[in-house]
This record gives C-alpha cells, sequence and structure tokens, in this order.
C-alpha cells in the first residue's frame, strides 16, 4: 500500500472530496501524519474516516528500529521499512540544534571506495514518504512539534544512496518537508550531497529549491578520482565544475565540495596544490573530512596534525575552507556500516 506520507495538502483535499469528506480535513491528516501519528492517534476525525485510510494507505512508513549512542553525542539510527529493508542516519547535535544525516536509497550503486553503503550495490530507491518519514520519526523520538516546535534544524542528504540518482523522489520529498502545515523545514536549512552527477546538477538548477548543494569531489586528479569513485568515469572534473558554474549563475548560491582525507591517497601537497588550482577564485567552499574507516576496504584515515597541515595549506592560498569534526566513530559512525552489522546478524 501507498503511504499517505508522500501526499501534500492539495492531494489530500482531493481525497477527501473523492471519499465525500470535507477539504478541511486535509490539514488536520497532513498535521498529524508530520507529528508523526498513525491513524488510530488521529482522535480529530471521525472513526470511519480513520478506518477508510487504514483499509488503503499506511500512515508511517518508517520506524526506528535501533539506535546506538555515541560517547560525543551523535545518534546513529537504523530505521525498518515495511517490506523489511533497513536504511540508516546519523543525528548530530550542535549549539543551535540537532541535524540529521538523511537516506535516499537503500544500499548504492555509485560504489565510491571509501564508502560501505554500496558494498551490496543499489537494493531499491526509498519512496519520497520513506525518506520523510525517516525525518518524523527522529522528530517524535525527540519530541519535537512541527514548524517552530520541530526539534530538527537541519537535514542533510549525505546518508545512504546517492540523492540524485533518485530524482523524482529526493524532489517530492524535499517539497514535502518544507511544506507550511508540516514539519516545514526551509530549504535553505537542507543540504544536498552528490558524487558528481554533472547533468542532475544541471537539472537541479531549474527545480527552484534553494538548498545548499555539496559535491563529493575526493581528489583534484581525474585519473585518482575515478580509483575511488568509479562516477568519474563518465563524468570528469570538468564536467561537474561546469554543472556548478551553471548552478551559480542561475541561483546566486555558492557551493560547496566535500573532500575525505586519505591516508597517502588524497592528503599530499601535490593533492593541495591541484585543489589550489582547481578551485581558487571559484564561489566555494571545501570540507575536509577525515576517514571513517570502514573494515572491508583498506584505505586509512590520517591524524588530526596531517589533516590540520592539508588544511592549512588551502587557507595559505585564500581558498574557503574547514576541517569537519569527527563525529561518531565509536558507533560506525561512516554512512551503511550499522546496515551491513545488521545484515550479518541476520545471516
Amino acid at each position: 500500500m501507498e503511504s499517505l506520507l508522500s501526499y501534500n495538502v492539495v492531494r489530500l483535499k482531493e481525497l477527501m472530496l473523492s471519499i465525500n469528506e470535507k477539504p478541511y480535513r486535509a490539514e488536520q491528516i497532513f498535521k498529524s501524519l508530520h507529528s508523526g501519528l498513525t491513524f488510530d492517534e488521529m482522535t480529530d476525525i471521525s472513526k470511519n474516516l480513520r478506518q477508510i485510510l487504514k483499509e488503503n494507505f499506511i500512515s508511517q512508513p518508517v520506524e526506528i528500529h535501533k539506535s546506538v549512542k555515541s560517547m560525543d553525542g551523535t545518534e546513529k539510527f537504523l530505521y525498518l521499512l515495511k517490506d523489511g529493508n533497513v536504511v540508516e542516519g546519523v543525528l548530530m547535535k550542535y549549539k543551535y540544534g540537532y541535524t540529521l544525516c538523511v537516506s535516499t536509497q537503500v544500499g548504492c550503486r555509485m560504489g565510491c571506495k571509501f564508502c560501505a553503503s554500496g558494498l551490496d550495490g543499489l537494493v531499491r530507491n526509498l519512496t519520497s514518504a520513506e525518506i520523510l518519514g525517516q525525518v518524523i520519526a527522529v522528530n517524535k523520538y525527540l519530541n519535537g512539534g512541527i514548524g517552530d516546535k520541530r526539534k530538527i534544524i537541519n537535514l542533510v542528504l549525505m546518508g545512504s544512496g546517492e540523492p540524485l540518482d533518485n530524482y523524482d523522489n529526493t524532489i517530492e520529498f524535499l517539497r514535502l518537508v518544507s511544506e507550511k502545515g508540516g514539519i516545514n523545514i526551509s530549504p535553505r536549512n537542507i543540504s544536498l550531497s552528490t558524487c558528481g552527477l554533472a547533468d542532475k546538477i544541471i537539472k537541479f538548477t531549474n527545480e527552484n529549491i534553494p538548498l545548499n548543494i555539496t559535491i563529493s569531489l575526493h581528489s583534484p586528479f581525474d585519473e585518482e578520482r575515478k580509483e575511488i569513485m568509479p562516477v568519474a568515469k563518465k563524468y570528469t572534473i570538468k564536467n561537474v565544475l561546469d554543472a556548478c558554474d551553471v548552478y551559480f549563475k542561475a541561483t546566486g548560491r555558492r557551493y560547496y565540495f566535500e573532500y575525505v582525507l586519505i591516508n597517502g591517497k588524497t592528503n599530499t601537497e601535490r593533492h593541495a596544490k591541484g585543489l589550489i588550482s582547481l578551485l581558487k577564485g571559484k564561489p566555494c567552499h571545501i570540507n575536509l573530512i577525515r576517514l571513517n574507516e570502514v573494515k572491508e576496504n583498506d584505505l586509512k584515515s590520517v591524524t588530526d596534525k596531517e589533516a590540520y597541515r592539508f588544511l592549512g595549506m588551502l587557507e595559505k592560498e585564500g581558498l574557503s575552507a574547514t576541517l569537519r569534526r569527527k563525529m561518531g566513530a565509536d558507533i560506525d559512525g561512516a554512512c551503511g556500516q550499522l546496515r551491513q552489522k545488521y545484515l550479518k546478524e541476520k545471516d
């Protein structure tokens, strides 16, 4: 059955009219769904309407199956979907509030060497309701309300999966999560991370959704990027930068690059000089990330000293860059690791 969480208020009004209910019920149901309520818990509508909805729709398509909390306050969730699949997300606590990392696919077909999400390939895309359901479930877990009373302040689409590879569902999710009357998280508080699907970045430019777009770069050299990111065989760094230029000209918003520091592979002085040559003068910011090591590969992270040395080389040449705080290392904080552990235990 379809989840009613994928319906916006307009669609809900059409549904109400089709079953001879008053259109104003749509706002009530939308608010209840975004508050994390099941149909049985919607006591402001009639028992008859609740029964009709139960017989034809799913209310909440995602439930928290397991949570693991880090010593630094980061919390990782394993979500159970109605078909038995699992995805995961990470809740990060900052001074200004909570940021939730959201998954867009079960698994991933991008095959990045440093990421556990794609170890078993792509299982399937998540629906817009399943992406939104993660946000609703965790907000309810935190005893958050909707609108200004929500506990989740920011979202990052950086969990399992490539958001732009699940384009239509991701776009529908972005419109639903920011709709008034619901949880209503502004696109300006949302970051979408892509491994660099240049054509989809250009397509996204026309959606008029003013979020922060982040591109996984991870090397300034095409041949070396191909070794750790198979997607680079289709999209060159020039393709990606050209798409970023289109995005900036259309939106006026600067773009972000993620750059993972892998010992001996992406963190040398040569790599720093390559990044400087590539990005100096561009309206962008670089987020340096210390690798969260994955047991299934032999890639190693860098020391704090090496990470700050790399950052210093970029800053010395005037690049806007920061070193992301390492969070959740003691709870398998990297994308896909908790899911992998669950699947192995299940077998």
